[in-house]
């Protein structure tokens, strides 16, 4: 009986974790299944206990339980904690482990798969939801020049900055005008929905990268933007999504898997 992973959330039908997965355990030799599992949208207790009741060994969690699973697990990783959230739930016994591997995933998407330097740079993150609280704490431990957080509403992003003790700074979009910024990270939404965060002209450095979290989408009215404003690199969160993914097998299986192969199969057989 190989062991029993699975990705929570809903929607989930539209996750490519369990080809993720599949691919990473056909490369390390590792006996495991790797499921979809449906939670309704007030039942994430009942149906992660269910899972663990059958055996499950291990869960991601994705939108819109990420908060929830903080609360669900009896033990936090430090950057869960930081971030607020939990991606991935390890079970042993009546240990339940939280952790979360996204801002892991960004970090190496950006330095190993992209060549993206962090430290020294001057950094501009979009959004203060949950998934920029993800990715906070690492981007920070690269040692950024600058470091800035905008968003729509300025309250929220100051809130998150406060809590922070000062570790970056908020904005509003309106005073990103006139400055300039080495990478940009879109951690909004409005991908999702095909809209653009109201970013100035202007704010790409020469040499900058652009990243929107999101992925699958083609490009995004962001990255469209991006382009115009003579971005010199352009990136979707595909490998930030793999990579997350392999933090989060090494967290259940204590072996990392190599993601660059994995990455390359994704891109190339169209399962974006």
């Amino acid at each position: 009986m190989p062991d029993q992973y699975a990705v929570i959330g809903n929607p989930v039908e539209h996750s490519k974790s369990p080809l993720i997965h599949a691919a990473f355990a056909r490369q390390t030799g590792h006996d495991l299944a790797y499921d979809l599992l449906l939670a309704p949208i007030h039942k994430f207790v009942v149906t992660a206990d269910a899972f663990r009741a059958r055996g499950g060994r291990g869960l991601n969690v994705t939108l819109p339980f990420k908060a929830e699973a903080t609360r669900y697990a009896t033990t936090l990783s430090a950057r869960a904690r930081a971030a607020q959230a939990v991606n991935t739930l390890k079970f042993d016994h009546e240990i339940i482990f939280g952790d979360n591997t996204d801002g892991a995933g960004l970090v190496r998407d950006l330095i190993d798969n992209l060549g993206c330097a962090i430290a020294g740079q001057r950094v501009l993150l979009l959004g203060a939801g949950g998934a920029a609280r993800g990715v906070i704490d690492p981007l920070l431990q690269q040692h950024p020049a600058q470091f800035v957080l905008a968003n729509r509403t300025l309250d929220r992003a100051q809130q998150l900055a406060q809590s922070l003790h000062g570790a970056l700074e908020a904005s509003s979009y309106a005073a990103l005008a006139n400055r300039q910024f080495d990478l940009v990270v879109n951690a909004t939404s409005a991908s999702l929905a095909g809209e653009l965060p109201p970013l100035p002209r202007g704010v790409y450095a020469p040499g900058a990268l652009a990243y929107d979290m999101m992925y699958g989408k083609g490009e995004t009215p962001f990255l469209a933007f991006a382009r115009g404003e003579s971005a010199a690199l352009l990136a979707d969160g595909l490998g930030m999504l793999v990579e997350q993914a392999a933090e989060s097998f090494f967290v259940w299986r204590g072996v990392r898997p190599e993601s660059a192969p994995v990455l390359k199969l994704l891109r190339e057989s169209g399962h974006v």
